[in-house]
């Protein structure tokens, strides 16, 4: 499936989005582990919540961050947290 403006990322069902007080962090949860995020990862994946269009993410990020042109890195981010089975598209 190719991510689009239009795709609505979810967390996958399989994993579990939190703030880790430990790790000091936000983390993605499976079976397997964890995985430690950084914080420009965390706040895309706050907002991907299977309402949010990709579209939508973007928009609200280039809000909070203007003239940061995100567009390009956030399907990236998406992407690989699709292929690493972290997001599901709805």
């Amino acid at each position: 499936l190719k991510l689009t403006p239009e795709a609505r990322p979810a967390i996958s069902r399989t994993h579990r989005f939190q703030w880790e007080e430990v790790q000091n962090c936000h983390v993605i949860l499976y079976p397997e582990g964890m995985v430690k995020l950084s914080a420009s990862a965390a706040e895309i994946l706050t907002l991907c919540d299977g309402k949010n269009t990709t579209r939508d993410i973007i928009d609200d990020l280039n809000r909070r961050y203007p003239g940061a042109g995100l567009e390009k890195d956030v399907f990236k981010f998406l992407e690989t947290a699709h292929e690493n089975g972290w997001v599901q598209y709805k």
